[in-house]
């Protein structure tokens, strides 16, 4: 089997979408580009495609990780025109390289996907609502805190996550316009994390971030483990 890794856009178009669309368009687009897609074994086999961490609804990225495996060897400009010419508006092909796993004798094979993934950083931009000043004041609020819990409610379970063991650097505030950017530096572990729309919401609803909440929108700009883009641990 040959592997490859792919860096994808979500765009505007499909922010809405959920992770389980995303990966079926991604499906879809493959067998448009006629590649030689492997297979699963059994009575519903499957492409062999796996993804790296999902995002919210709502949230584009510039850093969205797919590997998927071919049966034959193709070059790797040849897979990367059919691919970007079978993929629709909001998905664009941004990277490819092949996934080489190490030879028996070297150790282990490379990790699934969603294991490399260490850490996300977001784009968060809102319309500002009030005092410029006040909201400097609210995100040095936030970030000398030592302690912050957010209340996480979901249909199955509420829980409260305390924020600040997935902060990996404070939240940066600028201006552009009547808008304010926030970018945050977010760990991604195997057992949980925080999202940028709740770190958002504390920013708000606690420290009183004068932003339009319902206005926000987000972007992933990049997914990173090892202190690497994902795309370069290949």
């Amino acid at each position: 089997m040959y592997k490859y890794r792919a860096q994808l856009t979500k765009g505007d178009e499909i922010r809405y979408i959920s992770h389980l669309d995303y990966a079926g368009v991604m499906e879809r687009a493959i067998r448009r580009a006629k590649l030689p897609a492997a297979y699963t074994e059994g009575f519903n086999p499957h492409l062999k495609m796996s993804f790296a961490s999902p995002l919210s609804l709502g949230v584009t990225s510039d850093a969205e990780y797919m590997d998927f495996e071919l049966t034959k060897p193709l070059c790797q400009p040849e897979i990367f025109d059919k691919l970007s010419a079978a993929l629709p508006p909001g998905i664009r092909l941004i990277k490819l390289k092949p996934v080489k796993e190490p030879k028996p004798c070297e150790g282990k094979k490379h990790k699934a996907l969603m294991a490399e993934v260490e850490q996300g950083i977001y784009e968060v931009v809102a319309p500002l609502t009030g005092d410029w000043d006040e909201a400097v004041k609210a995100v040095a609020a936030y970030n000398a805190a030592s302690e912050v819990n957010y209340h996480r409610v979901t249909p199955k379970k509420t829980r409260d996550i305390e924020v600040k063991q997935y902060m990996l650097e404070p939240v940066k505030i600028g201006m552009s316009g009547d808008l304010v950017k926030l970018t945050m530096n977010i760990s991604i572990t195997q057992t949980g994390s925080i999202k940028p729309a709740e770190i958002l919401e504390l920013l708000h609803n606690e420290y009183g971030l004068p932003v339009a909440l319902g206005r926000a929108l987000i972007n992933r700009s990049k997914l990173m483990g090892q202190g690497k883009d994902l795309i370069d641990l290949v």
